[in-house]
């Protein structure tokens, strides 16, 4: 079929089926089992290698710092890749997982807190190098009018994924591994599960690259138009700014740096004051490379394509923010909350400590289990009814209650009533926000756009990374439940934030 937009005919891409919708995204199975076992475990390895509890957030800093700085490189690289039979995005699934893959083979070999803390660098580094053009590459293969069946099947393939990543350690310490190591030492059924988890990633991945056939640069600007207008404007529009824009964040990483050193936070509040400075810069020799000509860098592209967000990126981009700030407190939090409060220990080296670590597995896998059907059967269904933004913000309001309960459920067995809420908003937020955006980008730029908008994704982990150790120990010194308050609260602005999204045109409902 042909259609004609602005008095040029363009080609339609050919409707996948469920079979090639299971093929363009169960690498995504493989990547986030990889996520699921650094989620869930991550916290554990440290405690268990000699961290406190107040240096958590400090350790996990590498995490999220490595996904704002990888992904909209890659996303910009991937958007000007071509490697013949390879294709366009499958290079960077492919050396991600390998990268990925070797992390998680030496994690479990770990002698320091150091040695864990680079190869949680390196783990989600190359994770990240394979997920981020898996969202551009639904949009690369798929029909507008398949867009939301196709980060649905993502999504489900995501908490499929991390349901099996999560359950690992349980399942072996059932099958008689030892769940229990030495001081300083981590328990077999943690060795064992990154071993595992490193095969099915790569598995994963390959079937994904050698299962599915990428459209050419001409194919897709026969399918797509040209976007070339949409490259000049933004040039012109970095071209234009004021260096004066980039000082003012230098002024204000100055400004964070002095606090910390004012008033004796946490010292890992200076990354924070060193990224706003960082941006200034970025942003300083940005226009001054625009102005001279040399628009098409790297860094030039980047940082006119962040400030030449379409509208509605901009809006969800708030939703985002809050969204993952929550996810990211649960992740660091949840093992030492359930150990102190459900288990009765905070002590890393008890075996009531360690089966906390392998029942909070259990409740991982239940939301991400949650979420897997949720995205195929509830989220379709209620979008079609109230429209997708108040889908997301019913979605994340069953998300803080449930965040909410771990203050009112004491059998440990009950939070799972806390997970399926957790779950559903889960869900929602993998889906939902792409399928609002999926026809509002340029086609040209889809890497590099997927890339930035997941930069709301990292930055509120750095911040919570960064300023929620300093919140903790001046108000709720060990009292770590305190932080699933915050969990909740900020899920809460997220879903209010979800229904001022106006409803998108025609064009980017289809």
């Amino acid at each position: 079929m042909e259609q004609a937009v602005s008095g040029a005919i363009r080609a339609e891409k050919p409707r996948q089926s469920w079979a090639g919708l299971w093929n363009i995204s169960f690498g995504f199975f493989g990547i986030q089992i990889g996520f699921a076992l650094q989620n869930a475990n991550m916290s554990r390895v440290f405690q268990s290698l000699g961290s406190s509890i107040d240096d958590l957030p400090a350790l996990w800093i590498a995490a999220p710092l490595t996904g704002l700085l990888v992904q909209p490189v890659v996303g910009h690289l991937s958007d000007r890749t071509w490697l013949g039979r390879l294709g366009r995005r499958r290079p960077y699934f492919l050396g991600g997982a390998m990268l990925a893959t070797l992390a998680l083979l030496v994690m479990p070999e770990s002698t320091g807190l150091l040695m864990a803390a680079m190869l949680l660098w390196m783990l989600d580094a190359s994770l990240n190098i394979s997920m981020e053009p898996f969202r551009a590459f639904v949009g690369d293969m798929l029909r507008k009018d398949q867009h939301t069946a196709g980060y649905a099947v993502q999504t489900a393939f995501i908490g499929v994924g991390a349901v099996v990543g999560s359950l690992f350690p349980y399942v072996l310490d059932h099958m008689g591994i030892s769940n229990v190591a030495g001081p300083g030492g981590i328990p077999d059924t943690v060795r064992f599960s990154f071993r595992a988890g490193a095969l099915a990633l790569l598995v994963a991945v390959l079937w994904t690259v050698l299962t599915t056939r990428e459209y050419s640069p001409d194919e897709q600007a026969a399918f797509d138009g040209s976007d070339d207008h949409h490259a000049a404007a933004t040039a012109a529009a970095l071209a234009r700014r004021s260096p004066l824009g980039g000082l003012a964040w230098v002024a204000a990483g100055a400004a964070v740096a002095l606090a910390v050193w004012q008033w004796a936070l946490e010292k890992e509040v200076y990354l924070l004051a060193g990224l706003l400075a960082g941006y200034g810069l970025a942003v300083i020799a940005a226009i001054l490379l625009a102005r001279s000509g040399r628009s098409a860098s790297m860094l030039a592209g980047i940082v006119g394509d962040f400030g030449g967000m379409p509208p509605i990126m901009k809006r969800l981009a708030f939703v985002q923010f809050f969204s993952w700030s929550a996810l990211f407190i649960m992740w660091i939090n949840t093992t030492p909350v359930v150990a102190q409060y459900h288990f009765g220990s905070a002590d890393p080296a008890s075996s009531a400590y360690q089966e906390a670590g392998n029942w909070v597995g259990v409740l991982f896998s239940v939301y991400n289990g949650v979420a897997a059907i949720a995205a195929l059967a509830l989220l379709p269904w209620l979008a079609r009814r109230i429209g997708k933004a108040r889908t997301h913000a019913l979605c994340l309001t069953l998300g803080a209650l449930g965040f909410a309960g771990f203050f009112v459920l004491r059998d440990p067995d009950a939070l799972i009533l806390a997970e399926i809420g957790i779950g559903v908003a889960w869900a929602s937020i993998l889906a939902m926000p792409y399928a609002i955006l999926a026809s509002s980008l340029p086609q040209s730029k889809l890497g590099i756009y997927m890339g930035l908008f997941n930069v709301f994704v990292v930055l509120p982990q750095l911040l919570v990374a960064t300023v929620m150790g300093s919140i903790m120990k001046h108000f709720f010194p060990h009292e770590p439940i305190w932080t699933m308050a915050f969990a909740a609260g900020t899920l809460l602005v997220a879903a209010l934030a979800a229904l001022r999204i106006a409803a998108p045109s025609k064009a980017e409902a289809r």
